[in-house]
């Protein structure tokens, strides 16, 4: 099997020429799943654009969606998911909720709180820009064979694991 050299090869060949000491072989994988992190953001930012959306706007969408009828959940829950601040969150939501695809509404259990809830349009755009993004991921991993597929899965939820404790959401 004839192995493609790629953009990592040839930065870890450079740096281990200036800088042999550093063992620098360890960033074999480290490079690549960071540089495959930036292609996939950007494939996602094109597929969602052309909902007119943008990753962290499908992100409050996603949220929502997949909380299940009624679609709602508290401003602070879906900040700590997504890991955003309060700030940033609430600026997510107005722009969201001036499109018409949440809304806010009082929260039963503290007359001071509000509970987000996606909209039916929201709904809607959410599912379309999903399955459009989910067809978009596919066609990605059609390079892969299926049991390179599942291999790869594999390691990558066991990296994972150890980064994020479980039951984070």
């Amino acid at each position: 099997m004839v192995v493609a050299r790629d953009f990592t090869d040839r930065l870890i060949e450079r740096w281990s020429q200036v800088r042999p000491d550093l063992g620098i072989d360890g960033l074999q994988v480290p490079a690549r799943l960071a540089r495959l992190g930036r292609h996939i953001g950007m494939r996602e930012e094109e597929v969602f654009a052309e909902f007119g959306l943008n990753r962290g706007e499908v992100g409050v969408l996603s949220s929502l969606r997949i909380a299940g009828p009624p679609h709602r959940l508290s401003p602070t829950r879906l900040g700590k998911g997504l890991m955003l601040s309060s700030a940033g969150m609430t600026s997510r939501l107005d722009r969201l909720e001036r499109r018409g695809l949440v809304a806010r509404l009082p929260d039963p259990d503290d007359r001071r709180g509000v509970i987000v809830e996606l909209t039916d349009r929201g709904l809607e755009l959410v599912d379309a820009a999903v399955g459009a993004n989910m067809a978009s991921e596919r066609q990605l991993l059609a390079q892969l064979e299926p049991d390179e597929l599942a291999t790869l899965e594999a390691l990558l939820r066991k990296l994972l694991a150890g980064l994020e404790p479980p039951g984070t959401d």
